[in-house]
């Protein structure tokens, strides 16, 4: 039996879901199964980071957003810890295929 490092995935969830805000068709994808896993709220709110995103110059400031979605998810998997293996899915699906693109 694995043990899943829950902060590990939480951080590598918000890398993922920060990185997607560059992409339309990623981040689209990406926050649908945001939506399905965590709620409507979470998807709402990552709608609100990719505007905020968008409207910031590039100074750093992804990496900010995604110390507070790193926050906000391990929060999340305290009171929902079946959402870790779709994130922690969705986390590697993300890094394999945007690393390769």
């Amino acid at each position: 039996m694995s043990v899943i490092h829950h902060p590990r995935v939480a951080w590598d969830a918000a890398r993922t879901l920060v990185g997607a805000v560059k992409d339309d068709e990623r981040f689209t994808r990406v926050a649908g199964e945001v939506e399905r896993v965590l709620g409507a709220e979470f998807a709402r709110s990552l709608r609100e980071t990719r505007d905020r995103l968008r409207s910031a110059p590039e100074d750093g400031r992804d990496l900010v957003e995604a110390g507070v979605w790193r926050v906000r998810i391990e929060d999340a998997l305290r009171s929902h810890p079946d959402a870790v293996e779709p994130l922690r899915r969705l986390a590697i699906d993300g890094q394999s295929r945007w690393v390769a693109s």
